[in-house]
């Protein structure tokens, strides 16, 4: 019996030993990086370190993801008309050239007592690095079936105004 005891001891510490050795060997692997800051340095001609928007600053939406049409339509007027309010220069045409473009990405979600819409708007460079992410959410009514039912003009005023004035303070930081 005491042979079978010390084989069962020495298996139990060749697999411990394995165990370490894959567990040692793991941890020499390359671990993952966060992802480094992103600066929100603009290259536009600055005034007293503030950006004018007016100095030929513009942005173009590309079209959202995740809204049915209806929703997107009426959030890309309402953001429209945010822009005008704030002084920032958006560009209209789908490929047209501008400083910045931004990616629109909604969500919605929902019970029948109440709902949220999940907005991120991530504003990339002419190089395509993301400079700058706006992320919000909206309470919403509640709605049976599809959540985006629920959603409001007066909800989808607010993700405009938010999205336009944080983006007007980025620009002016």
């Amino acid at each position: 019996m005491t042979d079978k005891t010390t084989q069962q001891s020495i298996s139990s510490r060749r697999l411990l030993a394995v165990l370490l050795l894959g567990a040692g060997l793991a941890a020499c692997q390359a671990a993952p990086q966060p992802p480094t800051p992103i600066s929100t340095t603009v290259t536009a001609p600055t005034i007293a370190g503030q950006v004018d928007p007016e100095e030929g600053i513009t942005f173009a939406f590309e079209p959202f993801t995740g809204a049915p049409g209806n929703i997107a339509d009426e959030l890309s007027e309402m953001i429209g008309s945010e822009a005008r309010k704030q002084g920032i220069t958006l560009v209209r045409r789908i490929g047209a050239a501008a400083t910045y473009r931004v990616n629109g990405y909604l969500s919605a979600t929902g019970q029948p007592s109440n709902g949220t819409v999940f907005y991120v708007f991530d504003i990339v460079d002419s190089s395509g690095r993301r400079v700058k992410r706006i992320s919000g959410t909206e309470d919403t009514g509640g709605a049976s079936g599809d959540p985006w039912q629920a959603v409001s003009s007066g909800t989808l005023s607010r993700i405009a105004n938010r999205s336009m004035v944080e983006i007007k303070a980025w620009l002016n930081r």
